[in-house]
């Protein structure tokens, strides 16, 4: 179903994990999309040949999404090449779990760097450089939600960007743009299940209703619609995509 044709995505942090599935489904919908990658320019490269062999559309470019800089060249970069951006999916970030007092200062401006000034830097360019009408999707965690210990700091920063999202929809919303949060659940990438037993993820899966946990697949199908103009009239919400965990 080509819902998406003629649209411009860029996919923030798209090289592996959510980022990665998500790039596959716009372009399945008809997206053009622009991959960034920070370090895996080899697994981005792969994920652009891949979507070109099934007929899609997408370049990846590199850039560090905490640094301004790297932020106003990837919109340039992407501009330059598709002639516009309709759709920004911002998913890059980076997740440290210890308890507060044992976080460093490395740790938390770490997570802060990455996930609050990356949302941060994007969001100020497509403040003026999203198409009009265009869509935004903001990645934030079910974590919020759940009070879990060690996940502090990385809570923090997805709550920062859960506000982000209901300032800046009101800010573009003039121009059409509807900005929207994703909250996904555990799911099942590298980065959640590394490091972690069969046994918690288990317990962990039993806090859905369906008894296990997500696939990227679920949270991409979602961010599909957000980016939709079928979505057009959901702004300022945070989709939690989590099977009903929370």
């Amino acid at each position: 179903m080509s819902t998406l044709t003629n649209k411009i995505a860029l996919v923030t942090g798209a090289s592996r994990g959510i980022g990665a599935t998500v790039a596959r489904h716009l372009a399945a919908a008809g997206a053009k999309v622009v991959i960034n990658y920070a370090g895996g320019k080899e697994a981005a490269d792969q994920l652009v040949n891949e979507i070109k062999e099934k007929g899609g559309d997408a370049i990846a470019v590199q850039a560090d999404v905490s640094k301004s800089a790297d932020v106003k060249n990837l919109f340039d970069t992407a501009i330059a090449h598709y002639g516009k951006i309709d759709i920004l999916v911002n998913n890059a970030g980076i997740m440290i779990t210890k308890l507060l007092k044992d976080t460093t200062d490395e740790d938390f401006s770490r997570q802060f760097d990455i996930n609050v000034k990356g949302v941060f830097n994007t969001l100020r360019e497509a403040a003026t450089r999203l198409a009009d009408n265009g869509s935004v999707i903001n990645f934030s965690s079910t974590t919020t939600r759940v009070m879990m210990p060690t996940y502090g700091t990385y809570v923090g920063t997805k709550a920062a960007v859960e506000q982000f999202t209901r300032i800046f929809a009101k800010e573009v919303g003039s121009r059409g743009i509807n900005v929207n949060t994703v909250s996904p659940g555990p799911t099942n990438t590298e980065l959640f299940t590394k490091g972690k037993s069969d046994e918690l993820i288990g317990r962990l899966a039993s806090l859905s209703p369906f008894n296990r946990i997500g696939e990227p697949e679920d949270t991409a199908r979602v961010v599909v619609f957000l980016a939709s103009d079928d979505a057009k009239w959901v702004n300022a919400q945070n989709i939690g995509a989590n099977g009903g965990m929370a």
